[in-house]
């Protein structure tokens, strides 16, 4: 225990320095994600990096994997969530959209900018790119969708949301639950029921007017 307390102590934390990046990250890019800066961030020095990361480029790393499981992890848990119809299955897959602890729209775009500069970083976009529409994809056959269909459907509802996300689109939230069973509607070719929407907008604090 109090070797614990020590080293979340005078040197920080390893959770505590990837949270300082994911922050600096986010407001900055990742040229602002260097040890210096994070350490006066987190007002420690900078030698008690070292007792968590080999390098700066460790906890680069470490960013690109709590992106990859948040994000990723997360989309395809949704879509493979269980569900009585298709309109219900994308109503799941919608709530990592509405929820940021389940898909953080902010490190999305951060990590999209930063693959602009890097073809390492390009390549993992690239790959998660491939794994949410895949999984989309499998979401509809689910339902019944031969795989060329699905494929376009999936392809469909994940481009326009990252085209939410690199454009920083922003609705407030009573604009975005109106549109959600228009979009559903296009994205499935079901309506939602009732029902659906209800439990949807329940489980986000969300009350029609």
């Amino acid at each position: 225990m109090e070797q614990a307390m020590t080293d979340t102590g005078w040197r920080g934390s390893q959770e505590g320095w990837l949270e300082a990046a994911y922050d600096s990250l986010l407001e900055s890019g990742v040229d602002s994600v260097k040890i210096l800066p994070l350490a006066k961030r987190l007002n420690l020095s900078r030698t008690s990096f070292y007792w968590f990361f080999k390098d700066r480029e460790e906890l680069l790393s470490a960013l690109v994997a709590r992106w990859r499981e948040k994000n990723t992890g997360n989309l395809v848990k949704q879509s493979e969530a269980y569900a009585e119809s298709l309109a219900e299955a994308m109503l799941n897959v919608f709530d990592c959209w509405v929820n940021k602890e389940l898909f953080d729209s902010q490190f999305e775009f951060a990590v999209r900018s930063w693959a602009l500069q890097s073809p390492e970083i390009q390549a993992e976009v690239h790959e998660a790119d491939q794994a949410r529409m895949e999984a989309l994809g499998r979401m509809f056959m689910r339902f019944g969708y031969d795989a060329g269909p699905a494929d376009v459907r999936a392809r469909t509802t994940y481009l326009v949301q990252i085209g939410y996300i690199s454009m920083q689109s922003k609705e407030d939230l009573a604009l975005r639950m109106k549109r959600i069973p228009e979009y559903i509607a296009i994205y499935t070719g079901q309506t939602p029921q009732q029902r659906e929407l209800d439990r949807f907008f329940a489980r986000h604090g969300y009350k029609p007017e």
